[in-house]
């Protein structure tokens, strides 16, 4: 099948809720088709429902990120259907309890560096053949400042983005020369499910233990990181790489 070329298609996982699919509906409307992968078919076709009706062109795939063959599926389903893939969002992942070490359940630490990491690895390693083919694109690595502030209880969670943040800078280096521009985003404290920041208990997850010291911190809502991914998608492929963007309001060494 002969795609026309009209706009360009970005890549999306944990596409589902909290910023993947803010940052998928702002790519949507910006023109951008979009495709949303996630574990969760309800929520995924959710978005691209909405996505829909507002006009926008998405799809939904139920994609496990830890698996190969899932993330394979959705990366031939995106070039099946929109042609060449131009942007890659890796945006899946968990925090994990709030657990020192001592006390952690060694598979639970597994499964943090397993989907923050490894699975980030495989995301960008399978892309990398689609982004050649467009002749170069983009990868959003999604960070977090808690890899670069050693904080107790987050040992898992904190050694998988640390992690994360070199995984961008060895790929800038690798994929320069291919046009391919590799960026880490860091939102800062977000309302999501994931961090389980809420009006009411900024900063503390369900047994009451803090998970981030943000009493002087901007609380974002998912929305408000989409238009750093808007931003790093519009840029020129030889423009910034192996960068790390932080919405932080303040030194990432002190939150």
């Amino acid at each position: 099948m002969k795609h026309q070329q009209q706009a360009t298609v970005a890549v999306v996982t944990g596409a589902g809720r909290g910023i993947g699919r803010a940052i998928a509906m702002a790519y949507a409307k910006a023109g951008m088709r979009v495709l949303c992968g996630a574990r969760t078919q309800t929520e995924i076709d959710g978005v691209t429902d909405t996505i829909r009706r507002a006009g926008g062109t998405a799809s939904a795939v139920v994609c496990d990120v830890t698996d190969a063959k899932s993330l394979q599926a959705l990366y031939q389903t995106a070039a099946e259907t929109y042609g060449d893939i131009h942007v890659v969002v890796v945006n899946a992942g968990m925090a994990g309890s709030h657990t020192p070490l001592a006390d952690i359940d060694p598979d639970e630490w597994r499964q943090v560096i397993n989907l923050n990491l490894i699975a980030a690895m495989e995301q960008c390693r399978l892309a990398i053949p689609h982004l050649r083919k467009a002749g170069g694109g983009k990868i959003l690595l999604m960070g977090s400042g808690v890899g670069r502030n050693a904080m107790p209880g987050t040992s898992a969670y904190a050694c998988s983005k640390a992690g994360l943040a070199m995984l961008c800078r060895v790929l800038a280096r690798e994929l320069r020369d291919h046009n391919i521009a590799v960026n880490e985003i860091i939102p800062g404290p977000v309302r999501t499910r994931l961090t389980g920041i809420a009006e009411e208990r900024e900063g503390r997850d369900e047994q009451g233990h803090p998970i981030l010291s943000v009493s002087d911190e901007w609380i974002k809502n998912p929305e408000d990181v989409a238009p750093i991914a808007l931003f790093l998608a519009s840029l020129p492929n030889n423009g910034p790489s192996g960068q790390s963007f932080s919405l932080n309001g303040r030194d990432l060494g002190r939150i």
